[in-house]
């Protein structure tokens, strides 16, 4: 069985695992990211920390998740808001001039659906659309085990599909975007401009729900709907066998999950409208997922 190496690296802490091709970790190491001090810090931690791990020379590859877009053909990021220096910078190949193996670097959400879609909810379906619904919302697609990350490394950024162009911009993003009228952001947003400062995350609208306070209600029966549209826009472009939806919203599972829905199946063809939704397995889709891109590019 191939073991590789997966690393998620954030702006703030990396950490660094030896994982075999079933997703299980066998080894985690765990440092300070040093993000904001550039590559010239980064990257020495980085080999420092690969080359810890036991018998790294004989894993088939290294993956790396980070937190923004990626050419995945030239292995750059190009966007790196939370990562410093590193845009365009030659960070895999540098890494693999220190370790001899291949590296794979993609977003950090592509590669969280692409766990799901090789070791997790989406196993054995060969279309999967994976989902992230927590501060922000995002997602990636994976067919036959690849991820298809478009020409410039943007593709699945759904947070940013309109959902009703009348309502405001956020955050750079478009007029009535998904992201800002559906995610945990967006619904803290605006709880706060319906309840005042109680509101202090989604949660907190989610509970008022529950007590069957009207205006929660129309607050999230609308992003019941908005969610639901979003869905419906993926399912007519690629049709998958599945979706799959991870993030923190999942906690309110029970609110929200049903109704969007149904929601959704009235906004599709017949025929789409038994696509399953399935809720994410894996509790480290991060690394585990970084560590399924050298396995991904070997099929």
């Amino acid at each position: 069985m191939k073991n590789v190496i997966g690393i998620d690296l954030g702006g703030t802490n990396v950490r660094v695992a030896k994982i075999n091709e079933n997703g299980e970790i066998l080894q985690e190491l765990k440092s300070p990211s040093y993000g904001l001090e550039g590559p010239e810090v980064v990257v020495p931690n980085l080999v420092n920390l690969i080359k810890q791990i036991d018998d790294y020379k004989n894993c088939a590859g290294i993956g790396i998740g980070v937190p923004g877009p990626v050419d995945t053909v030239n292995k750059i990021m190009t966007l790196s808001s939370n990562l410093t220096g590193f845009t365009n910078y030659p960070m895999a190949k540098i890494l693999e001039e220190a370790t001899g193996l291949d590296v794979y670097i993609d977003n950090d959400a592509n590669v969280a659906g692409l766990a799901e879609a090789l070791v997790g909810a989406g196993k054995g379906d060969p279309i999967v659309y994976y989902t992230t619904v927590s501060t922000g919302i995002g997602g990636a697609m994976v067919i036959n085990g690849k991820l298809m990350s478009g020409r410039a490394g943007y593709a699945g950024e759904v947070g940013n599909l309109i959902v009703d162009h009348t309502r405001e911009s956020f955050n750079n993003l478009n007029k009535g975007a998904t992201e800002s009228e559906a995610s945990g952001r967006a619904i803290t947003r605006k709880g706060q401009q319906i309840f005042g400062d109680c509101i202090e995350s989604a949660g907190d609208v989610f509970k008022l729900y529950t007590e069957n306070d009207p205006q929660a209600i129309e607050l999230v029966d609308q992003v019941c709907m908005d969610l639901a549209i979003m869905f419906s826009h993926v399912a007519h472009i690629v049709d998958p066998n599945c979706f799959v939806i991870g993030g923190g919203m999942l906690k309110s599972k029970e609110i929200w999950f049903d109704k969007m829905i149904a929601n959704y199946k009235t906004l599709v063809h017949p025929g789409m409208a038994d696509i399953p939704f399935r809720t994410a397995l894996l509790d480290e889709p991060g690394i585990v997922g970084a560590a399924m891109l050298p396995i991904s590019f070997g099929k």
